[in-house]
């Protein structure tokens, strides 16, 4: 078979393989054996992101979830070849082609960033034993440093909480901080915040070096508040429990 002719019959069995509904497969190829494709790739697929988003799976009827991931492998063109990496694509998917129905929960695109969240830092391939910093160094005084396997989100749902015994029905008053974390032991975890320790870890993270006092000091300002040595012991408490989980390792 010419090479023009093989890539041809490839690109249609791809095709089917994606959308057997809407696409017939190659002449010739039995139908057995289209089948067999068929089903080794989907199942393959829908296993990755059934995993990679499992509270989203467990919200959604099976024959819902079906049309989700079919529509994925309709629609969505993938940039990377790696099956580690389809829970990223179907996000980008969510985010970027997919319209929300009716039927949809609101709350869908957050869930699903969140639960990426944990896989990828997972699977990230920072090693905190190859950083160089002080561990037990003065957190007021130096400069502390944040885990780069650290991330400081913020929803507009309690993400952390949704399940299938508890489905918010509209966003919250008020943001849902959650800073999402791997320690040094490689677990994935996450602490609930307020908006004072996200802008606390933001400022800590801006290129500009100052110690934790002074970025302290700054939040009293924007506070406003009347006593910022009240804030400054306050945010030292912070420092030491975000040290604690390994969202910040010690001082540069």
């Amino acid at each position: 078979m010419p090479a023009s002719q093989l890539e041809q019959v490839q690109r249609q069995l791809a095709s089917h393989i994606r959308n057997p509904e809407q696409v017939a497969g190659p002449d010739g190829l039995e139908q057995r054996r289209l089948k067999i494709y068929r089903e080794l790739f989907y199942k393959n697929i829908e296993n990755f992101i059934s995993n990679g988003f499992p509270v989203l799976r467990s919200l959604y009827a099976d024959e819902q979830w079906h049309v989700l991931v079919r529509g994925f492998m309709v629609s969505h063109h993938c940039h990377s070849p790696y099956f580690l990496e389809i829970s990223q694509e179907f996000l980008l998917y969510l985010q970027q082609q997919y319209q929300l129905k009716p039927s949809d929960p609101t709350y869908m695109l957050e869930l699903a960033h969140y639960e990426w969240v944990e896989l990828a830092l997972d699977v990230a391939s920072e090693d905190l034993d190859e950083l160089v910093y002080a561990a037990d160094g003065d957190l007021l005084a130096g400069l502390p440093m944040v885990s780069p396997l650290a991330w400081s989100l913020a929803y507009q749902y309690p993400v952390h909480k949704i399940g299938v015994n508890f489905q918010p029905q509209q966003a919250g008053e008020q943001a849902t901080y959650l800073i999402v974390y791997r320690n040094r032991d490689d677990g994935v975890g996450f602490m609930e915040a307020n908006s004072v320790t996200a802008r606390l870890l933001e400022l800590l993270a801006e290129p500009e070096a100052r110690s934790g006092r002074q970025v302290l000091e700054q939040i009293a300002a924007e506070m406003q508040h009347p006593n910022p040595d009240i804030v400054i012991d306050g945010g030292l408490q912070i420092l030491q429990q975000l040290h604690s989980l390994d969202i910040i390792l010690g001082t540069h």
